[in-house]
């Protein structure tokens, strides 16, 4: 999923959600205490705050108020105790991921749903206030009954949707990139682009197999994947990842690693992925069609990758090392934030994922603050940079506001 706020709160989770359904991780023993600690405090957090608004304030009868505070320390505890139990005891990983990461994105939109309720009852005081109202007890409750219903519908209303947008084969979406330095030669190509799939708990080969056999039916010169592939390591997900291997494009296929690759043993799966004879991209280049004619296709490590693997990290200097600056160049880069420095080394295109489009609304205001960008197209100095929302989804599986994509990006050369 760094050190700013958004990516290194994604990182966190998604690491403490790889081993909620036994999947390694890599992290040192004292960032796992360091992030169950945070775990455990902000899930107590989160569902207080739920308990006051839904149970406390509403003042229900003593039966209802014993069911729903039950039900609510039950569902509590079961987003940390997911972390262990795949680990100890013979349960499939997803019969523990999907009810767990299903509460996950309901309390997301609880949480978000109750706090403009609170804001809307700050309103309502402060009116009264203003025209010296002293409203009833009756009153009183009535309005928090109303005010914490009306969350409780929306919020169940929201979580369903945002299932249904997220559990079906992504949308093909269609991208045309007019651009002045590709060869004529190349003119209507098509790059077809899946990234941050997330095979692991909830999505699994039945999903990978619909992706493969859409994205062949494309006919791509290219198909690029720009990281985040997997949860999970190669022994657990080995299964699941097999139909990539049947892949088809008539220049390659082509990786480069998203920070959620180095959960998961990198090396191990930059390996798998070559004998399925998928070819990753760590930091070069290789050259697409004719060399009189043909491009430079390149790539780099993750943004986040230095120090979590060895001999890992970003270093697009060595991608671009001696190759012909007027030559055109396509970068694969997971992290839209690497615009800036292909902006300063003349790339012409930069493709990326990473921020799922905010897969949550209103999350995207925070990725676009921490990335600078959060979907679609945008233009850095001399390079085109196109950010998808992204193939899969994380945690929760619910997408709103944030729809998944397969992108077919047709290069066109532009009519000078």
């Amino acid at each position: 999923m760094v050190s700013s706020l958004e990516t290194g709160a994604r990182q966190n989770v998604t690491a403490g959600a790889a081993s909620a359904c036994g999947y390694s991780c890599a992290m040192p023993l004292s960032r796992v205490l360091g992030f169950l600690t945070a775990v455990l405090m902000l899930t107590a957090g989160l569902h207080y705050y739920l308990w006051t608004r839904l149970v406390r304030g509403t003042e229900l009868p003593r039966r209802w108020r014993r069911i729903l505070t039950t039900s609510l320390i039950l569902l509590a505890v079961s987003l940390p105790a997911s972390m262990f139990i795949g680990r100890f005891l013979k349960i499939r990983p997803s019969a523990i991921a999907w009810p767990a990461f299903l509460w996950l994105g309901l309390l997301y939109f609880f949480f978000c749903t109750l706090v403009v309720t609170d804001v809307v009852w700050l309103l309502l005081a402060a009116r009264r206030r203003l025209a010296s109202e002293v409203p009833t007890p009756e009153r009183r409750l009535f309005l928090r009954r109303l005010l914490a219903g009306t969350a409780a519908t929306v919020s169940a209303g929201l979580g369903a949707f945002a299932v249904r947008n997220a559990v079906t084969q992504p949308p093909l979406k269609d991208v045309t990139l007019t651009l002045s330095r590709l060869p004529a030669a190349h003119d209507g190509l098509v790059v077809v682009q899946m990234t941050d799939v997330h095979v692991g708990p909830t999505i699994g080969r039945d999903f990978i197999e619909g992706l493969v056999a859409r994205t062949n039916a494309l006919n791509p010169d290219i198909v690029v994947i720009t990281g985040d592939l997997v949860d999970g390591s190669v022994a657990q997900l080995r299964h699941a990842t097999a139909p990539l291997g049947n892949l088809k494009a008539r220049h390659g296929v082509f990786f480069v690693t998203g920070n959620h690759e180095y959960y998961s043993g990198a090396d191990d799966w930059l390996a798998e992925l070559r004998r399925l004879g998928i070819r990753p991209l760590r930091n070069e280049r290789v050259t697409i069609g004719a060399d009189d004619t043909g491009f430079d296709l390149a790539g780099v490590d993750d943004h986040s990758a230095r120090g979590q693997a060895p001999g890992h990290g970003s270093d697009l200097p060595a991608a671009l090392a001696g190759r012909d600056p007027s030559r055109f160049v396509l970068l694969l880069a997971h992290q839209p934030r690497t615009v800036t420095e292909a902006a300063e080394h003349g790339v012409d295109v930069q493709l990326s994922g990473h921020t799922h489009g905010g897969q949550l609304w209103p999350w995207g205001f925070l990725v676009k603050l921490q990335q600078g960008f959060e979907r679609g197209l945008a233009t850095v100095g001399p390079t085109t940079l196109y950010v998808s929302c992204g193939t899969g989804y994380w945690g929760p599986p619910m997408r709103l506001g944030a729809p998944a994509e397969l992108t077919r990006l047709t290069l066109r050369r532009a009519i000078v």
